[in-house]
């Protein structure tokens, strides 16, 4: 099995989840992680799974992530499981209740990510996972390193799983 985690990172913390998910248990399984910038068409061939992320940005992907899935061929992914991440602010952290509640009712980048990658084909095998960061320039809240390894575990689980449903 391949897994391609594909993130953009403005403050590093993205850039840490997505590494956590490299590393996460995985038997026959090869994992590559790269930044955004760094992706080739070749690297979209023959992957089982494909993760992207990105932090939040005006409660959206950033745009070399957005650009990224728009360069990606329609139905590119036809047979490639897919799911979506985000790096975003605890809303605890947020003082003002009008900004809380406009930041909460905005939006992920996550569930964007998510959708652009079903248009290209992909099949969405989790539902958009976001990973909290303290305040907008990090660092990640506690435990969040190993939550996104946990996570993508299930990920790489799952699709091994759907994998061998198929042959």
């Amino acid at each position: 099995m391949k897994t391609l985690i594909i993130c953009d990172s403005v403050f590093g913390n993205t850039m840490q989840i997505a590494q956590s998910m490299a590393s996460a248990k995985s038997s026959e399984n090869t994992i590559s992680c790269l930044n955004v910038k760094d992706v080739k068409a070749d690297d979209l061939k023959n992957i089982d799974l494909l993760i992207v992320g990105s932090p939040t940005r005006q409660f959206r992907a950033t745009p070399a992530i957005i650009s990224f899935i728009a360069s990606i061929p329609d139905n590119a992914l036809n047979g490639v499981n897919v799911a979506g991440f985000d790096t975003r602010i605890t809303l605890n952290v947020i003082k003002s209740r009008v900004f809380r509640f406009v930041v909460d009712k905005g939006g992920y980048a996550a569930k964007i990510i998510i959708e652009k990658l079903v248009k290209k084909g992909g099949k969405l095998i989790a539902t958009p996972e976001g990973f909290f960061v303290s305040g907008e320039e990090g660092p990640l809240a506690d435990g969040e390193i190993k939550r996104a390894a946990a996570w993508a575990e299930k990920l790489y689980k799952q699709t091994t799983l759907t994998k061998e449903v198929m042959v």
